[in-house]
């Protein structure tokens, strides 16, 4: 992994947990010579992986829809600031620089985000790791979730491990550095 998507909030959350989680997250992802690729912002979540990541002198590429640069406040310090026309393109150019995901605590944005690169890998468009740093349990109830879709039938258990968490960016980085995308298959399950 030489570059990694973080999807995080343009809001710190409640919890000082979330805003030291990313700080952690970027000088760990900085420490291990990699750099990332984000949402392009300066606020929340968003801003504190990116400066800790250029605070160890590592590359920040940002990638904000032109209507959003001024009501998310583009960060203007980044290695780079790419400014692109729509939301899809945001995420397509992100997930094109990228050779990993990571998803911070956030809000339906950042769901989303991490939601269409796992479909995507799903559907083998890529086989790049995703994850979730899981600060404070944010993501436990999702965690439960994802296996209620296996349970019900909507997700394959072979499709599982497509979603990496761990509490601590030391553990979610080495994890995703070990992953194997499942084996291909189709992934609808076929009707009796």
């Amino acid at each position: 992994m030489k570059r990694v998507c973080v999807f995080a909030g343009s809001s710190p959350g409640v919890r000082q947990d979330y805003r030291h989680a990313a700080a952690a997250l970027g000088h760990t992802i900085a420490a291990r010579g990699m750099d990332i690729v984000y949402g392009g912002a300066h606020v929340g979540l968003m801003g504190a992986v990116a400066d800790a990541v250029l605070a160890g002198g590592r590359e920040v590429v940002g990638v904000i829809p032109e209507a959003l640069v001024a009501r998310e406040l583009a960060h203007g310090g980044l290695t780079e600031l790419r400014i692109v026309q729509t939301m899809h393109e945001r995420k397509a150019v992100m997930a094109d620089l990228a050779d990993a995901f990571i998803a911070l605590p956030g809000g339906w944005g950042t769901l989303e985000e991490f939601f269409e690169v796992l479909t995507w890998a799903q559907l083998r468009i890529h086989a790049k790791p995703c994850g979730l740093l899981n600060v404070a349990g944010y993501f436990d109830p999702l965690l439960t979730f994802l296996d209620h879709t296996i349970t019900e039938g909507f997700v394959r258990e072979a499709q599982r491990p497509m979603v990496t968490s761990a509490e601590t960016p030391e553990a979610l980085l080495d994890a995703l550095a070990r992953y194997t995308a499942p084996p291909d298959e189709k992934w609808t399950i076929p009707k009796a």
